[in-house]
């Protein structure tokens, strides 16, 4: 038989923010319980500002019955001189009978004890109450509250409490509030409790509330509402996902709501206008003709006939701030880039200042600008004296904004405030621009620095943290990362890729290595070798070919896998594949380091010659790519197949089968060159 069962804990309203972080948690933590207690059914997690909901449509009344068989020690380890042994009886005692109550059983062909005993499932109501505690239990919030006297806590208060099975409220005590029959609505429409009648009428009730109780909706009704205010007043309203379930979570009686402010803090950067509006108000920006407009869009959970005052209470409370953003904004304009007083804030404790930083990174920039340097003149006119100024200055200044009144406010907008204040104050746009794409990309997938000169820039503060780090030995260790080198590996990777850079891993640590204390230079050349194996898009066997083939080039292993993986992947590659296995296979007797001559003369077969002068053609040719040339030696197929059919390489003759080998060793050698080709799975 089963059941409706409702269960609703109200608390006071819930921060957003550590809820959503959780959500997925919290729902498979009541699915592990249910398990657990051998009842698992379909059920919907449902949360609103000020409730967390459980609801089943058909939850057992009770556990199923089952069959309990246990088996017990050997019989000649449980009886001794025809006495029960202390294992015996201990095993008596866990199956809760006597020892003379015990059976015999086979178990891997040794007879041991044996009991087997019929337990009756339990009320699903009477397993309630401790189900609860261990599901709020599990709840990780991060910061969590304790209220009045009580000792244990929670991430609010609890205010009220419904555990409702069927027709019955089943009697259940959280934080010391006892489970009855009513629930709370919106403030706006009645404070006190009300009651509800059975599970069915409970939905009833919160919607004649003003409580939406699922989150979905109330998204969906903000989103239809954005829609009719973008339509009716010709504006773009910016749909920030994370923002959107933050207000979803926030909210009990969504309504979406436009406010605007003062035209003359236009002036302002538009990213101050939008942190301020997102991070403090959680307002969504607004804009009009491709830019920002004096207005911004609330989601309130107000419920009222006049949202006039609710409008003009938050354009109230948004003046002030970006009041004190224009503040900020012409004093740091008035008092311009500078780097004094970074000589005074501490970087990481064993790598100095961040004056010390800036220091190091001006001298990783400068090699790395004389390193690629072609590339960035193609795409100026300045000379390399110019270019090597503009890299001083774009490194020098790319930290001044951190001693501005506008970062020492608004710290997320570091970097691109120091772009505005650099473009404002008359500096190059090859300087202004380097300044704000100085931690580009920020992530997987983010946006790239947009030129060579900035993604220099950007190489030099990710490298300098890395090889700092290491040198102090504060590496990496498991999941733990606090100085996300592996984004700062990642995004090298990204950038020499894009930007065809060379960029060979050991070059570059022994270019820049003079800089730091001594340290073990091959964990960090590790690191990065460990990092390209996660960040290239491939079978993970042609990344590991490719860097067994030991280059240390990021951007030219990017290459070869990429080529190689092409190939890799087709459908007839599999079948193909198993002639080249034979040819590692062979190689593996042969000395690659040594000179493998090839003696034409100790020819015997035409299988020999022509397998010869395929491979011939196809070194002495130049290709394109790794692609063509991979195509090419993988299309040594079909002699290598008439070769290994005709030809007996390990021959008796010592002087053919050493020439022999020469020839499929010369083969692999060749594709080594690339990749080794014994390391694809496929």
């Amino acid at each position: 038989m089963t059941q409706a069962l409702l269960i609703e804990i109200g608390v006071e309203e819930l921060p957003a923010i550590p809820l959503l972080k959780i959500v997925s948690n919290i729902e498979k933590s009541w699915k592990n319980i249910l398990e657990e207690y051998k009842l698992s059914c379909d059920f919907e997690f449902i949360y609103t500002p000020r409730r967390l909901v459980l609801k089943h449509t058909a939850m057992a009344s009770k556990q199923a019955d089952s069959t309990v068989e246990l088996m017990g020690p050997p019989l000649q380890a449980a009886i001794k001189d025809g006495e029960p042994t202390k294992a015996a009886e201990g095993f008596a005692r866990k199956c809760g009978v006597s020892f003379e109550e015990l059976g015999r059983a086979d178990n891997n062909g040794r007879e041991v004890l044996y009991f087997k005993k019929e337990e009756k499932g339990a009320d699903t109501a009477s397993l309630l109450q401790e189900m609860l505690e261990k599901w709020i239990a599990s709840m990780a919030f991060g910061k969590m509250m304790r209220w009045g006297a009580r000792a244990d806590e929670f991430i609010r208060p609890i205010r009220w409490l419904q555990v409702r099975l069927g027709d019955t409220s089943v009697p259940v005590e959280l934080f010391g509030v006892q489970s009855d029959t009513k629930t709370f609505v919106h403030r706006m429409m009645n404070y006190d409790a009300v009651e509800v009648a059975n599970i069915d009428a409970y939905e009833g009730i919160l919607a004649e509330g003003a409580v939406m109780l699922h989150p979905k909706d109330r998204e969906s009704k903000i989103l239809a509402e954005f829609d009719a205010l973008e339509s009716a007043h010709g504006i773009i309203i910016e749909r920030d996902s994370a923002l959107l379930a933050e207000v979803v979570a926030i909210t009990e009686n969504p309504k979406v709501l436009v406010g605007t402010f003062d035209e003359l803090f236009l002036e302002l950067p538009p990213e101050v206008i939008i942190t301020s509006m997102k991070e403090h108000q959680r307002y969504f920006p607004v804009f009009e003709n491709g830019k920002i407009a004096n207005k911004f869009v609330v989601v309130s959970n107000a419920y009222t006939d006049d949202y006039s005052k609710v409008i003009a209470g938050n354009e109230r409370v948004l003046k002030p701030r970006l009041a004190d953003g224009l503040f900020f904004y012409k004093n740091d304009l008035k008092n311009g880039l500078s780097t004094d007083g970074l000589e005074k804030v501490q970087f990481i404790d064993g790598l100095g200042t961040l004056a010390d930083k800036i220091t190091r990174e001006k001298n990783i920039a400068i090699r790395l600008l004389v390193l690629y340097m072609d590339k960035v003149e193609a795409a100026t006119v300045q000379s390399s004296a110019e270019l090597e100024k503009a890299m001083d200055k774009s490194v020098n200044l790319a930290k001044a904004d951190l001693m501005s009144e506008m970062v020492y406010e608004f710290t997320e907008l570091q970097g691109l405030m120091g772009y505005y204040y650099a473009k404002a104050l008359g500096e190059e746009e090859i300087v202004y621009n380097a300044i704000k794409e100085q931690y580009m990309p920020v992530g997987e997938g983010a946006e790239l620095p947009t030129s060579v000169f900035s993604s220099i820039v950007a190489m030099s503060i990710k490298l300098d943290t890395l090889f700092g780090l290491f040198s102090i030995g504060r590496i990496p260790t498991g999941s733990k990362d606090p100085f996300a080198l592996r984004r700062a590996v990642n995004g090298i990777v990204r950038i020499v890729t894009e930007y065809d850079l060379s960029f060979n891993i050991d070059d570059v640590i022994s270019l820049l290595k003079d800089a730091y204390d001594d340290f073990d230079i091959k964990l960090l050349s590790d690191f990065i070798i460990e990092r390209i194996n996660k960040s290239l898009d491939a079978n993970p066997s042609v990344i590991a070919a490719v860097l067994a083939s030991g280059e240390r080039d990021i951007n030219e292993i990017a290459k070869k896998v990429a080529a190689l993986n092409e190939i890799v992947s087709s459908d007839v590659f599999k079948e193909q594949f198993t002639t080249f296995k034979r040819v590692a296979n062979i190689s593996k007797d042969v000395d690659l380091d040594a000179a493998m001559s090839i003696d034409t003369a100790l020819f015997k077969e035409d299988a020999e010659v022509t397998l010869y002068t395929a491979y011939e053609k196809v070194i002495n040719q130049s290709f394109s790519d790794y692609k063509s040339q991979l195509e090419a030696l993988f299309g040594l197929k079909r002699e290598l197949d008439v070769y290994f059919d005709d030809v007996m390489v390990n021959s008796e003759d010592e002087a053919l089968k050493i020439n022999r080998h020469h020839m499929i060793g010369s083969v692999y050698k060749t594709f080594k060159d690339i990749a080794d080709i014994k390391e694809i799975s496929v």
